[in-house]
């Protein structure tokens, strides 16, 4: 899978919004915060221009695959598979894309940022239901239980964020902090989501 290796501020900067890519860095230090962040990257980001149509879709389909780290080919397929479920193509897709194993573990507290979540399952540390996962795009389901492996919980940084972490759970999951053990308590409801996105105008984007 291809991988973005430059800097992900850029990303912020070009959707004029924090992503929260870093996780809690962005609060802190962020360019968005600072003068030369106000425009977007490149020699052309101070020109202002009013937005077309195609250009409001196409940015706001942007700013969901960058919020949940997919490639276009990922989040294409995402789609195709929202369209075959019954209801509303926009909140099946994000359905899919917060069941994701890699979002719940970073809402759970066990990872900083979504990206930290990926590289964490990837090396093996994080299970569901007592198993191990080193899938970042599994899919957990409501009743499902994930929890870290001994080793990756005592690591002091990772103690500092599963403190902090309780008052930032989504109301479709639990998290028990002297267990460090979160629940899928049942599906996310339609707008709820990890960052406010508009889902209609992602579906009327693809459907052009």
């Amino acid at each position: 899978m291809s991988r973005y290796l430059r800097s992900v501020c850029k990303l912020c900067r070009r959707e004029k919004e924090k992503l929260f890519l870093k996780g809690e860095r962005c609060s802190s230090n962020c360019a968005l915060d600072k003068k030369r962040g106000k425009n977007a990257p490149g020699q052309h980001g101070a020109a202002k221009s009013k937005m077309s149509d195609y250009a409001k879709h196409l940015r706001e389909k942007q700013k969901a695959r960058r919020v949940y780290g997919l490639t276009e080919e990922q989040f294409v397929r995402y789609y195709e598979t929202a369209e075959k479920m019954k209801g509303s193509s926009g909140d099946n897709l994000f359905k899919i894309l917060e069941l994701r194993l890699d979002n719940v573990a970073y809402h759970l507290g066990l990872a900083s940022s979504k990206r930290m979540a990926r590289q964490t399952i990837n090396h093996g540390n994080i299970l569901v239901n007592g198993k191990k996962i080193d899938v970042p795009r599994y899919q957990v389901k409501a009743g499902d239980i994930i929890t870290a492996t001994e080793k990756y919980k005592a690591n002091a940084v990772i103690k500092k964020l599963i403190e902090a972490t309780s008052s930032n759970v989504p109301s479709w999951l639990s998290f028990d902090k002297n267990k460090v053990e979160g629940t899928v308590v049942s599906e996310p409801l339609a707008g709820e989501v990890s960052h406010p996105i508009n889902s209609r105008l992602i579906v009327e984007y693809y459907s052009k």
